[in-house]
C-alpha cells in the first residue's frame, strides 16, 4: 500500500512541539503543520501578532513564526479536526511526575499521553503513523499501541491501522532552534520500517543520513532517559 505523508500533527504546543514543528515547517515548506492544544491561551499567544508575547522565548523562534505561521504551520484548539487529516501525529504533552497514588514523586504521570493516544485511536482515519516525542518511561510505546488497537478493534467504522514510533527531543533551553537545525543525531525508534523510513524524509530536508539513527523502540525510548541521567549526574558532580 502507498503512503505518503502531507499532514502532520502535533499534539502538544509546549516547549517541544511548538519550536519543534516551526522548524520542521520551516524546512518542509511542502508539508503541513497543525500545533493543536486544548489550553487555549496558550494557543491564543502562539497566534499573537505581537510575536514579542510568543508563549515560548527561543533565539531564532520568533523569525520563523513569522515566516511561516499561516502558510504551512498553524496553530489550533480543534485537536479533533488535526487528527482526522494527519497522516503522521506527534504526541508532545508534558509528563509530570506523579503527585498520589503508586510511584508518587518518583514516577512519570502518563495520563496525558493516554489521552492523547484514546483521542487518535477515536479520531484518526486511516492509516496514521504516531510518534513519541515526550520525555517518556521504557514501553511506554506499548501503551499507546494496545489502546490505539483496541479502540480500533472495537470500532465498527472505517478499518483503522496505525504504526507507533518513538522520536524522543533533545534539546536544551536557549539553544533549542540550534539543536533542531544542527542536531548531534536524530533517534528514530519502531518496528514498522516504512513508517521509519518516512519519518527519515522529513529530517533528510536537513539533516544528513549519518547522522539519523534507527533503532527498536526501547532503545530510543531508553536513550532519551539515559541522556537526561548523564546530564543530571554532570549538572549534580559540577555542583558538588
Amino acid at each position: 500500500m502507498f503512503f505518503s505523508i502531507k499532514n502532520i500533527c502535533c499534539i502538544g504546543a509546549g516547549f517541544v512541539g511548538g519550536p519543534t514543528m516551526a522548524l520542521m515547517a520551516k524546512k518542509c515548506s511542502n508539508l503541513i503543520f497543525n500545533v493543536v492544544d486544548i489550553n487555549k491561551q496558550r494557543i491564543a499567544a502562539w497566534n499573537n501578532k505581537d510575536l514579542s508575547k510568543l508563549p515560548i522565548f527561543e533565539p531564532g523562534l520568533k523569525e520563523i513564526i513569522e515566516n511561516n505561521r499561516n502558510k504551512n504551520l498553524f496553530f489550533s484548539s480543534e485537536v479533533e479536526d488535526a487528527i482526522a487529516s494527519a497522516d503522521l501525529i506527534f504526541i508532545s504533552v508534558n509528563t509530570p511526575t506523579k503527585s498520589k497514588g503508586l510511584g508518587a514523586g518518583k514516577s512519570s504521570d502518563l495520563k496525558w499521553v493516554e489521552a492523547s493516544a484514546r483521542q487518535v485511536a477515536k479520531f484518526a482515519k486511516g492509516h496514521t503513523i504516531v510518534v513519541e516525542k515526550s520525555t517518556l518511561p521504557v514501553r511506554t510505546a506499548e501503551v499507546i499501541e494496545s489502546i490505539l488497537n483496541s479502540n480500533n478493534s472495537n470500532s465498527n467504522s472505517d478499518k483503522k491501522s496505525f504504526s507507533v514510533l518513538s522520536n524522543p527531543e533533545f534539546l536544551a533551553e536557549g539553544t533549542a532552534i540550534n539543536d533542531l537545525e544542527n542536531p548531534d543525531r536524530v533517534l528514530i525508534g519502531g518496528k514498522d520500517k516504512q513508517a521509519m523510513l518516512l519519518l527519515s524524509q522529513l529530517y533528510k530536508n536537513w539533516v544528513p543520513d549519518n547522522k539519523i539513527l534507527f533503532t527498536n523502540i526501547w532503545s530510543s525510548e531508553l536513550a532519551k532517559l539515559t541522556s537526561n541521567a548523564f546530564l543530571a549526574q554532570r549538572i549534580s558532580s559540577i555542583n558538588s
